[in-house]
């Protein structure tokens, strides 16, 4: 434990990941819907 002050960027980043995922998964999907309706 060198450096704790790492932690809370660490966090940080991997929140930013899990949104940015989370957007896409999303966006997929109602793009996918849209799709699927107008056929």
């Amino acid at each position: 434990m060198s450096k704790p002050n790492k932690e809370p960027s660490l966090k940080g980043t991997f929140a930013a990941v899990m949104g940015l995922g989370g957007f896409i998964i999303v966006s997929w999907v109602l793009v996918f819907l849209l799709f699927w309706a107008r056929q």
